[in-house]
């Protein structure tokens, strides 16, 4: 008997959406994505149960023929390749043909469709199976409804996550969606609480806004670049408002959102030293290119890409962010900070939830004032908020996009009126998202980048103080030593000097053939700071002499730590290489805590850092000066009071 049989179509469909079907958020990323390329306006995502048990996906785009209905259901059909030249200048967001015949071998799918030019067609599918076909009388565009995901794959079931962590995957993806297309007015609804909704117009800086709140969409930075080949634009957070993963960056390829390490690792290097270690900003970027320079079909998901001509993108997007960073006055408020330190507090957050989730298990009532105001008490500039009731069942999503947030919003949108200069990829954007980058940029360029600053007093030897004609100002004196010694180090080692310091007694490093083999790859880049190896057996380097900048007792340490940057990135570069070994030479030589300065020194610390491209953060990202304003200390010492008001007024 014959062993090799070929596979039944509901079973090889059942196969692919083990691909394409991963997870609820999969499905509404997919059916979204088709309403966006049938050229929908508005798009309305409806989901139960965090998707599991109904998705419903209704757009306003241009239909589907009724010849055409049953045919949609097939695998590898689509309307948007015909032959093998397009599948390589691809401009659509589907092109496979498997979303659709994934996700209806899997559920139960209901889909009503109309050109507007002729009667609708209903095309019931469950599990694969036609269930049956007729005449529709809906509306031009789609309604297509996904009930009972994995009904017939329990297995698949059990890999999925808590309600709350599936439904914020639903919103991530919407959210990233709507960064993509700002023109496109899309809403998200969870068992009838609306969670997202954005208006359409075009306004990036707007849907941003909603996304991560109002406040932080004023600590965003525009930028825009363009070449031979790529042109980008976008917005990135200024080095204060930051997170602690790169998931808050989005970056998009031709309208399509991507997973892209490089691009972001790209993205990161154009804040120089501004960045904290450890710490990611929030940025959208948008890269238009030709589609031949982009290949997406990887993955059956369609987010990982290949990229061509990928450093030369990486070195257009890092110029354009550093030199809209460098702009910026980067002091930072020491109440805002303060302040910010101060409002973390785990359990009033808690509290919080739980009244949102006692809101939200009210889902027979209809939004009230009360409810916004339980909305509002969860901060607004930080990211989504979510979670479940200890007791509870419900997922619980509190969003930012508020009415207080919308009101505030408007108010902030108002002020810009003039008319707009429209870059070409801002064709589709409403006259404040140019407006509000233009006035806030005026306004920063009159202020004096950093203040003339005169010597006060230290502190446990630590901290320094001195003032300005605008207030106070504490200095870290090891970040700020840091920052002096690096641009320095930046420049001497550079210049490779043939000077260099002969070693009484050579060091010997091993390593493993693997490690030996990328050294010996990149001996070019550790010359290029004048550290010269030499083979000393299989698996050994001997270093004989080093530069005159190391420092004193710390020789070997040096050259290990400059070898590790080499064996830690396969794609150093001598320029990476010597930024990387400028930071760690300016740390290691910079006054440490609990040492103290004569004021001559001080003085000459404050005049030096004056000097420096950079006077407002260390190499690792850490703030060298904080600021009190001088309403900041009458506000302190209650110079500056709130007017009195009759007894019974405040009662």
């Amino acid at each position: 008997m014959a062993k090799i049989h070929e596979l039944s179509d509901v079973l090889a469909d059942q196969i692919a959406a083990g691909e394409v079907v991963e997870r609820p958020a999969s499905v509404v990323k997919e059916l979204v994505e088709n309403a966006i390329d049938a050229n929908s306006t508005q798009i309305d995502i409806l989901v139960e149960e965090a998707g599991l048990k109904s998705i419903e996906v209704v757009d306003n785009g241009d239909g589907i023929a009724a010849e055409d209905v049953s045919m949609a259901f097939e695998r590898h059909a689509t309307s948007k390749i015909t032959t093998r030249e397009d599948l390589f200048k691809v401009h659509s967001l589907g092109f496979r043909g498997e979303a659709l015949p994934s996700i209806a071998s899997v559920a139960d799918v209901l889909l009503e469709t109309s050109t507007g030019d002729e009667a609708g067609t209903q095309m019931h599918i469950k599990g694969g199976q036609v269930i049956g076909q007729s005449l529709s009388a809906v509306r031009k565009g789609t309604d297509i409804s996904v009930k009972d995901l994995f009904f017939n794959t329990p297995a698949r079931l059990k890999y999925m996550k808590s309600p709350q962590t599936e439904l914020a995957n639903i919103s991530d993806i919407v959210n990233r969606l709507a960064l993509s297309y700002p023109q496109i007015a899309f809403t998200l609804s969870h068992e009838g609480r609306e969670l997202i909704r954005t208006s359409g117009r075009g306004d990036l800086l707007q849907v941003i806004a909603g996304i991560y709140g109002v406040q932080n969409a004023r600590k965003m930075v525009k930028f825009k670049g363009e070449d031979v080949d790529f042109e980008i634009y976008g917005y990135t957070s200024l080095p204060e408002f930051t997170r602690a993963s790169r998931q808050y960056i989005s970056v998009l390829i031709n309208g399509r959102y991507v997973k892209n390490f490089q691009v972001t690792k790209a993205i990161i290097e154009g804040y120089g030293s501004k960045l904290m270690v450890g710490r990611y900003p929030v940025a959208v970027l948008n890269i238009k290119m030709d589609p031949l320079l982009v290949d997406v079909n990887v993955h059956p998901a369609k987010q990982e890409v290949r990229i061509s001509q990928e450093s030369q993108l990486q070195d257009l997007i890092t110029k354009v962010i550093y030199k809209e960073l460098s702009k910026e006055n980067l002091i930072p408020s020491a109440v805002k900070n303060l302040s910010t330190n101060r409002k973390v507090n785990t359990d009033q957050l808690q509290f919080n939830l739980n009244e949102a989730s006692a809101k939200y298990s009210e889902s027979t009532k209809p939004a009230s004032d009360s409810t916004n105001s339980t909305e509002q008490q969860a901060d607004p500039s930080t990211e989504l908020f979510q979670a479940l009731p200890k007791n509870g069942t419900q997922p619980i999503v509190i969003k930012h996009e508020t009415e207080l947030q919308s009101a505030a919003l408007t108010n902030f949108q108002k002020k810009y009126t003039e008319e707009p200069k429209l870059s070409p990829f801002e064709e589709n954007a409403t006259t404040n998202e140019t407006e509000i980058a233009e006035d806030l940029s005026e306004e920063k360029s009159k202020e004096k980048r950093f203040p003339t600053l005169h010597y006060v007093g230290q502190m446990h030897g630590t901290f320094l103080f001195a003032e300005s004609e605008d207030g106070l100002y504490i200095l870290d004196q090891h970040a700020a030593q840091e920052r002096i010694n690096y641009e320095y180090y930046r420049k001497e080692i550079g210049k490779v000097s043939t000077d260099s310091q002969s070693l009484l007694v050579p060091i010997v490093l091993d390593y493993s053939t693997s490690d030996i083999l990328k050294i010996q790859e990149k001996q070019d880049v550790l010359a290029s700071c004048g550290i010269q190896l030499e083979s000393f057996g299989p698996n050994s380097f001997v270093v004989r002499q080093h530069p005159t900048w190391f420092k004193a007792g710390q020789e070997e340490d040096t050259v290990r730590e400059m070898i590790d940057y080499v064996l830690n990135d396969s794609r150093m570069t001598v320029a990476k290489f010597r930024e990387k070994t400028a930071i760690m030479m300016s740390c290691k030589r910079a006054i440490k805590a609990n040492h103290h300065l004569d004021d001559q020194q001080a003085r000459q610390l404050l005049k030096d850092l004056a000097k420096t491209e950079n006077p407002f953060n260390c190499p690792h990202g850490r703030p060298v000066l904080v600021h009190f304003s001088n309403s900041d200390m009458k506000k302190m010492f209650k110079r500056i009071q709130d007017p009195h008001r009759p007894l019974e007024e405040q009662e």
